[in-house]
């Protein structure tokens, strides 16, 4: 029985990492039972009848049904504004007219030194990638100036420009595609 006892004792390391291996196990389950039971407290991975989960559809589209068209005026009156009988149908002289797609070109400075920047800016409503050129006014009749092209964009451009020719100078912006003009500008160059 002694040397049980001593072959026992031949491997004290080998035993104590087998003894930490099952108190790891031990407490590894009691912390998982625990979680387990944590999540179940609180919710997480519970399946619910609310149909906001799981495999089935959760959207409702009824079916497609034909409509009736509007019998009535399609306008909205200010509170105690009242219409009269005529006014109810539209008259067949009434005609809706488009909004123009007009350039329009303003300038930031109305007086500047020979060769400072000229500041021009503008809107031109529906010309979204259209390519506007600066044109001034030069012996009688509009001509390109030396301006890069300018494109553009959310319904709006800006450039600018220099010029030392003293005096008042006249610039407009015109569509290259559609020949579409802006109105004219006018910045006096002193010198």
């Amino acid at each position: 029985m002694a040397d049980r006892l001593e072959e026992n004792n031949d491997h004290p390391v080998a035993y104590g990492l087998l003894a930490l291996i099952g108190v790891g196990v031990v407490v590894g389950l009691i912390v998982g039972l625990g979680a387990l039971a944590g999540a179940k407290v609180v919710g997480v991975g519970d399946e619910s009848t609310d149909g906001s989960s799981g495999g089935e559809a959760s959207m409702y589209l009824p079916k497609p049904e034909k409509t009736q068209p509007a019998t009535g005026p399609e306008i909205t009156l200010r509170p105690g504004q009242q219409t009269s009988p005529t006014d109810t149908e539209p008259s067949e002289t009434e005609t809706t007219k488009k909004p123009k797609k007009v350039i329009s070109l303003s300038a930031a400075q109305t007086q500047v030194a020979p060769m400072e920047q000229i500041d021009l800016s503008g809107t031109y409503p529906g010309g979204e990638g259209k390519i506007l050129q600066v044109q001034r006014f030069e012996n009688g009749t509009w001509t390109d100036f030396p301006a890069s092209p300018v494109s553009v964009s959310d319904q709006t451009f800006s450039t600018y420009v220099l010029t030392g020719i003293p005096g008042q100078q006249r610039f407009r912006m015109i569509d290259t595609g559609s020949g579409k003009t802006s109105n004219e500008v006018k910045v006096t160059v002193t010198g």
